[in-house]
């Protein structure tokens, strides 16, 4: 268990890590990052819904691929309507890489295992997502109408991240 909640640390802090170290980012590439980080919680919520028999990991699943897409949803509308392309980069490319690790190592387990995995990394995952929000991508953003996306993303995600720390809380 302490090997997975280590990986799913790990995986988080590739965010902060990898954000930090590229300076300021553009707002195309800001844009890639905020998206990634929302397609890769569609990823787990999906993988946990086909896998957990437990209602509450499946609610706060099924909480995570809504919400996820319904902001990369408005996402896509903003950059669509300023003409902007996402601009892939190190920080994404990092994210995708640690998530689909993440997403093999909780393939391996079953029943509460599952869960309990699945709950640690969302946790540790919306704590780096939120803090690399709050300090890098808003305060780096130049565009008044993504910066607000960002900042009412960032609202809903510490809703996530309480709602999964309750729930860490609930399985064992």
């Amino acid at each position: 268990m302490f090997k997975k909640l280590l990986a799913a640390t790990a995986m988080a802090a590739t965010l902060a890590t990898t954000a930090i170290a590229a300076d300021k980012p553009t707002d195309p590439q800001i844009a890639h990052i905020a998206y990634t980080a929302g397609e890769i919680d569609i990823a787990a919520a999906k993988q946990a819904l086909k896998m957990s028999k437990n209602a509450e990991v499946r609610q706060f699943a099924e909480t995570m691929e809504r919400d996820h897409t319904a902001v990369n949803k408005q996402a896509l509308a903003l950059l669509q309507k300023l003409k902007v392309k996402p601009e892939d980069n190190d920080t994404s490319k990092s994210l995708s890489s640690a998530a689909k690790a993440e997403r093999t190592n909780l393939s391996k387990l079953h029943g509460a295992a599952f869960d309990k995995a699945y709950v640690d990394n969302e946790v540790a995952y919306h704590k780096e997502v939120n803090g690399a929000l709050e300090t890098l991508l808003i305060p780096s953003a130049r565009n008044g109408e993504l910066k607000a996306l960002l900042q009412t993303g960032l609202k809903l995600f510490k809703e996530h991240q309480a709602h999964a720390e309750h729930l860490a809380a609930m399985v064992k």
